[in-house]
């Protein structure tokens, strides 16, 4: 049988989401830490010559065992042409599909703690560990940390020299003993996530694939006894919260909706159920910005409309947020909230120290936030202006759409969409 190349790209680039990682992880167990550029280069080498041969050859009846067999005989090679010891190349003939999903768990865990050693700079270990057990592009993890390609292509240069050191190892510590490590791991699944919930790119604006992944690896996490802890469970609580509304997130087309305009019948009660019971295990002995953005997002759950929401409660959430973790982002949102109870006045009172900020020129929620505001509060001409920002700005297809229709509207002398 024979598929077409863009079937095949559709497969391959599902299987790059699902096995990159463990694969990757797989190998980096074998091989050390040191060989983690060898390991991704294999791995990539198997995914592209899937794409070359499997729309003329057909796609083999166990995929991931084809791309394993191609990865690990391109590794088998290099290790023999690098003169590596007799154990590693014996543990590399040794290494199958059954050894994988066996290991899954245990090796991408070690891959991740790895990735955010405390060798490196915390910034490294975000970017590289998204970049290696996550998957994601380098412009993805550009746009995740808001910084530019370029940084974050020399972050992931000296963070993978660093890990070629003997001083590197395959462990997952004690959360009591090095409590950063997990910190940073926290902080790469919380930008995982929200890089698949909206994304820049693409026919639309969420990317469940993503989001899914961010569960996965937390749910590793949770589940690990060296490494449960109250915001471990906050985090999860927090994406449970969140994911649920996926199915409701994005219209017909493929475009962002609003709170105030999604199906709350299309919210996931199983994700929701799960939310609230990592909600509960998360209330023991700390309180972190995980644990008040799992509330902000709880209040959401649990309020039966949108009219109904409560906007006192989560203005409190807010001003703890902004002190626990005070940020462009934090005060962005809490905007809103306050749009909500005082008037888009006092919203844009608030945010008028972040149109000068420069680390947000490029933030794409600013200016479609400071449109919506200013339209409601009867300037025209500054709505335009953020409208015709935001769309000089990267965003997915359906978005660039809405935003476009949103133009037009106000340039029409519409009424404003609710905020």
């Amino acid at each position: 049988m024979t598929d077409g190349a863009p079937a095949v790209g559709a497969l391959v680039e599902h299987l790059f989401r699902r096995e990159y990682a463990r694969l990757v992880a797989g190998l980096v167990r074998v091989l050390g830490p040191g060989r983690l550029d060898s390991a991704e280069e294999v791995v990539q080498e198997a995914l592209a010559r899937a794409l070359r041969t499997w729309p003329h050859a057909g796609v083999p009846a166990d995929p991931t065992a084809w791309l394993l067999t191609v990865a690990r005989n391109r590794a088998l090679d290099r290790a023999r042409h690098e003169a590596l010891a007799q154990e590693t190349l014996e543990e590399l003939g040794r290494w199958n599909v059954a050894q994988v999903t066996s290991e899954e768990e245990h090796d991408t865990l070690r891959l991740v703690f790895a990735c955010c050693h405390p060798a490196l700079a915390f910034e490294a270990r975000v970017a590289l560990t998204l970049k290696v057990a996550c998957g994601l592009a380098t412009r993805e993890i550009a746009r995740a940390l808001l910084a530019s390609e370029e940084a974050v292509a020399q972050r992931l240069l000296r963070a993978k020299t660093r890990l070629a050191q003997p001083d590197i190892t395959l462990d997952v510590p004690d959360d009591e003993g090095d409590p950063a490590r997990l910190d940073a791991v926290l902080e790469v699944l919380y930008l995982l996530f929200n890089e698949g919930y909206a994304t820049d790119s693409g026919a639309s604006a969420v990317r469940g694939e993503l989001v899914h992944e961010a569960l996965r690896l937390g749910e590793l996490v949770a589940a690990a006894r060296a490494t449960r802890a109250p915001r471990v469970e906050a985090l999860l609580a927090l994406m449970r919260f969140q994911g649920a509304r996926l199915a409701a997130r994005v219209d017909e087309h493929g475009a962002t909706l609003p709170l105030g305009r999604q199906d709350r019948a299309r919210w996931d009660r199983r994700w929701l159920a799960l939310g609230w019971r990592h909600f509960e295990r998360a209330a023991a002995g700390e309180l972190t910005p995980y644990h008040v953005e799992a509330a902000i997002a709880a209040e959401h759950a649990r309020a039966p409309s949108y009219a109904a929401t409560d906007w006192a409660a989560l203005a409190r959430h807010y001003e703890t947020l902004a002190r626990l973790a005070p940020s462009p982002v934090v005060t962005l949102n809490r905007a809103v909230v306050l749009a909500k109870r005082h008037g888009p006045l006092r919203a844009l009172t608030e945010l008028e120290p972040l149109t000068r900020a420069r680390e947000l020129t490029d933030y794409l929620p600013l200016h479609t936030t400071l449109a919506l505001l200013r339209w409601h509060a009867g300037d025209r001409g500054g709505a335009a202006r953020a409208l015709q920002r935001a769309l000089e700005l990267p965003c997915a297809d359906p978005d660039r759409r809405l935003l476009e229709a949103r133009l037009a509207a106000l340039e029409a002398g519409a009424p404003p969409e609710d905020f």
